[in-house]
């Protein structure tokens, strides 16, 4: 079982999906930090100087602190049940922006592949009977037509 396993864990298929999973989720930290620190203030700016990561609903007030809360960390601290749109907005922007570079990614790789060329044809319809012969027949066995 255990060399079963030796061979399973060492193949090549498994090997490299490892390290797929492992870059991707580099990958997707980087994508965060570059949604959450480069895009998302130039937006909040460009709509009044508004921070999505404080834009939140309070369902139900703390039971230390009952609020208004300016901050969703100052809501969290008193122990308020929100509903985080802000955060859910940031990262629907930094899906669509890892989606879109996942695309170019895959579009890129596609076109760095060989294109396979069809095999010649090895046969030929019958002009008479459109059954499938040999491309040197001089007669069809079908409908036994001479063939030119």
């Amino acid at each position: 079982m255990l060399n079963e396993f030796k061979k399973f864990a060492l193949k090549g298929n498994v090997v490299d999906m490892a390290v797929g999973i492992i870059i991707g989720s580099a990958f997707g930290t980087i994508v965060k930090s570059f949604v959450a620190d480069i895009i998302m203030p130039p937006i909040g700016l460009l709509l009044g100087g508004v921070d999505f990561s404080d834009m939140f609903f309070v369902l139900r007030a703390g039971i230390e602190n009952p609020g208004p809360y300016v901050a969703l960390a100052d809501a969290q601290g008193a122990g308020a049940v929100t509903m985080n749109y802000g955060v859910f907005i940031t990262n629907t922007i930094s899906f669509i922006i890892v989606a879109f570079a996942v695309f170019w990614l895959v579009k890129g790789m596609n076109s760095l592949r060989t294109k396979e060329e069809p095999a010649p044809a090895t046969t030929k319809a019958c002009p008479h009977c459109c059954t499938s012969i040999p491309l040197a027949a001089t007669r069809c066995p079908a409908c036994t037509s001479e063939l030119g």
